[in-house]
């Protein structure tokens, strides 16, 4: 992490866990545990949780945010949620083009951007994912593909809107895996996706840009991984659901 130059965010990504009435109960237990934070406290959870986080977390330091929004601002798109929407809930923050929506969901790169412009114009910070898979990782392509997808993620981002942007840096073969790249390997891809922006937005741009882990993070390796100077936070999913854990995450952060 580099402080002095951009913000440390931690994020927890709850997938599809908890209940409304299980979401107050664990984000009651957590602001004691966070309260003092040095860092920026998200936890994004599943729509009919927003509410509930947004009730409970009103008058504390965590922020809330989505797993996602559409890009359209209405229409026959069943099961979806508009950003507007999550706007007018009084949400801050989404989580775009996350592996999963990628792998299950049929998520491209184009409708990740889409969904990014979308956040963007509604006022939304968009948490936008990018990451390889472990067999592109072994084809050694890992430095191209997550460089493409930072660059299409962003087409049409203006340098204004890149400040509600955060990058999360998320090797696929790492999520829900217990499997987790190296700090080295970590540390070496962020500083690709900063050098990434930095060609298209310039360096003061991309020195400003908040680069988050999302692959396996946990309170046992928080503290290396954070330790790299392109690292600026985390994505957290298992570990986002443990008060405890997810605390030791942010003090690490705080640091």
């Amino acid at each position: 992490m580099n402080k002095a130059l951009r913000k440390a965010v931690i994020a927890g990504n709850w997938k599809m866990n908890k209940t409304p009435a299980e979401t107050t109960a664990l984000i009651n237990e957590m602001k004691p545990l966070v309260a003092d934070a040095g860092c920026d406290v998200v936890l994004c959870t599943p729509f009919v949780d927003l509410q509930a986080a947004l009730e409970a977390t009103a008058g504390s330091n965590i922020g809330v945010g989505a797993e996602n929004c559409h890009f359209e601002k209405s229409g026959a798109f069943t099961g979806e949620v508009a950003a507007p929407m999550l706007t007018e809930m009084g949400v801050q923050y989404v989580i775009i083009g996350h592996s999963e929506r990628r792998q299950y969901f049929g998520e491209t790169d184009e409708t990740v951007n889409k969904r990014t412009l979308a956040a963007l114009e509604n006022g939304l910070t968009a948490i936008v994912c990018v990451g390889e898979t472990l067999t592109q990782r072994e084809q050694g392509v890992t430095a191209e593909l997550v460089a493409m997808q930072t660059k299409i993620a962003l087409l049409n981002v203006t340098a204004e809107q890149l400040k509600k942007v955060i990058i999360a840096y998320e090797p696929v073969w790492a999520i829900g895996t217990g499997r987790t790249a190296t700090a080295e390997q970590a540390g070496e891809v962020c500083a690709l996706i900063r050098a990434t922006v930095a060609s298209l937005y310039g360096k003061e741009a991309a020195d400003g840009l908040t680069i988050q882990y999302g692959g396996s993070m946990n309170a046992g390796n928080a503290e290396e991984l954070l330790a790299q100077p392109d690292v600026d936070g985390g994505l957290i999913g298992g570990a986002s659901l443990k008060a405890p854990d997810f605390a030791a995450i942010v003090k690490a952060a705080s640091k």
